[in-house]
């Protein structure tokens, strides 16, 4: 099997009638889940689109989402996927970019893109008419594993966003090993779908792994932490995948509704949560873990690495703050500038290597060849790997802070901030110094009815760290900018000196 869309094909053979999709009231069998996939596979058929062509997806996580990217795989079409929140500008450089011949969305930026980007544009309303009126394709092409299935842009921290392209292989692999052998996921589960679909981590490890295993997915359109609990709860969930922010938000909702003498959300269906897309502070894990009784385990990847690369397998020693240790059929080491391996415990670039490394950047050469390199992927993150191979995630290479002549890694401050019983989110940042080239400044988000003034959150971290490492410049804030993730933005905090 090669073509990825061939999973949702045997699942709807395996379990016809068994629970695909949900989304609240709205629900998708396997059957007809595979049926939609093949009615939309044979529209773009009859608009001339086939295998290598690609089609561009901006949905949020909704039904409608799923039928459009298997049946875009279904005829061996790549998959473009963008975020929903898109501006016109930032969709028509998606579908300019990688060539885009049709759009699937909602009015708006992503119809105005695709007339700014001269490319056709689907209204996702109609599609109930379209699919009703579409003769199915019956078959899945068969495609060689190393093609393209999907190409994930980048977030573009520098420079324009670059298209990963990932192919059958990678996604099928790196589905198979993190759903199937490290989460033994099974037709009896049911995974809850609140991370973005057009990102990589809930498109493996949601969606894919979902219709691979046969268990349910069900999803919510957008993040929202009460909504979140509330679904765990009505649907038995018993599979949860989120980043660190997420986890925050959904522990403060708890807390929230039980100070308010509120029901308390019942999460005892969890058997595992997985965290991803930053590193967790060890603190939001230990409350986690404390108020709902689960554990969490945590796991590194990239949209390049189709995303799993490591993993605290659950048959091993759990090391929290660690990411774990490599998947199966994947290496990781920690270099120095010149690509040599740093010595065990010492802080390197982390480097991939494995089934699950993409194909390159979409019409990008130079910049494929800059981040592959003798077969290794150069991920810009640092790390340490300790003498039994579990990695932890120090920071991107671009965030160290050098004050004085000393390295600062924000990770690391940022876990002392969030001991602080006053903090609910935390980010730290360098910014220009001119004696000492950078300065430590520190941004906060209080936990609501709680204080704490800039100078006493300054002292609590200067009583815990070495003196060139506690911030120095300390702003509380409402919110912290996040990505469609939730991923803390700290390229849109500001670096102004104080």
């Amino acid at each position: 099997m090669a073509n990825l869309a061939e999973n949702l094909a045997a699942s709807a053979q395996r379990s016809p009638a068994a629970l695909a999709l949900r989304q609240d009231e709205q629900t998708l069998t396997f059957a007809q889940l595979d049926g939609a996939a093949a009615a939309f596979a044979g529209y773009l058929t009859q608009r001339g689109i086939g295998a290598g062509d690609r089609v561009g997806l901006s949905l949020p996580n909704v039904p409608a989402y799923a039928i459009v990217y298997y049946g875009a795989l279904r005829i061996g079409a790549i998959v473009v996927p963008m975020n929903p929140l898109f501006k016109t500008r930032e969709v028509a450089y998606y579908l300019q970019d990688s060539g885009a011949c049709l759009l699937v969305g909602m009015a708006g930026d992503a119809a105005t893109g695709a007339q700014e980007a001269g490319t056709d544009f689907l209204d996702v309303t109609t599609l109930p008419q379209v699919l009703a009126d579409a003769t199915p394709h019956p078959q899945v092409v068969d495609r060689p594993g190393e093609s393209t299935a999907v190409i994930l842009y980048t977030s573009g921290t520098t420079g324009k966003p670059k298209g990963a392209e990932l192919t059958h292989a990678n996604l099928q692999t790196n589905l198979e090993v993190s759903g199937r052998t490290l989460l033994e996921v099974t037709a009896a589960d049911v995974i809850m779908g609140c991370l973005p679909l057009f990102h990589v981590f809930g498109m493996t490890c949601a969606l894919n792994v979902a219709v691979d295993t046969g268990a349910t997915l069900t999803m919510i359109p957008r993040f929202d932490p009460v909504k979140a609990l509330e679904v765990i709860s009505r649907d038995g969930v018993t599979v949860f995948e989120g980043v660190p922010t997420m986890y925050g938000a959904m522990l403060a909702a708890a807390k929230s509704a039980g100070a308010h003498g509120g029901d308390p959300y019942d999460l005892s269906a969890l058997r595992v949560c997985i965290s991803g897309g930053s590193s967790m502070p060890l603190e939001l894990m230990r409350a986690f873990e404390e108020q709902f009784d689960c554990v969490i385990l945590e796991g590194y990847g990239l949209s390049e690495t189709s995303p799993v690369a490591t993993f605290n397998h659950p048959n091993k020693e759990r090391k929290p703050g660690t990411v774990g240790t490599a998947i199966e059929g994947v290496r990781v080491r920690c270099v120095d500038p010149g690509g040599n391996d740093v010595p065990t415990g010492e802080i390197g670039e982390i480097v991939i290597a494995g089934h699950n490394i993409m194909r390159g950047y979409w019409n990008r050469p130079d910049a494929t060849a800059e981040a592959i390199r003798d077969g290794w992927f150069h991920s810009g993150d640092l790390g340490r790997m300790d003498e039994e191979g579990y990695v932890s995630i120090v920071d991107r290479t671009k965030d160290m802070i050098i004050r004085g002549g000393y390295n600062v890694y924000p990770r690391e401050i940022e876990e002392v901030l969030y001991e602080h019983p006053a903090i609910a989110e935390a980010a730290v940042v360098g910014i220009p110094h001119e004696t000492l080239g950078e300065e430590i400044r520190a941004y906060a988000v209080l936990t609501p009815g709680q204080s704490a003034t800039p100078e006493e959150i300054t002292e609590f971290v200067k009583e815990r760290v070495a003196a060139y490492k506690y911030p120095r410049s300390v702003r509380l804030v409402e919110a912290l900018p996040k990505g469609a993730t939730g991923k803390i933005l700290k390229r849109e905090l500001p670096r102004d000196a104080d």
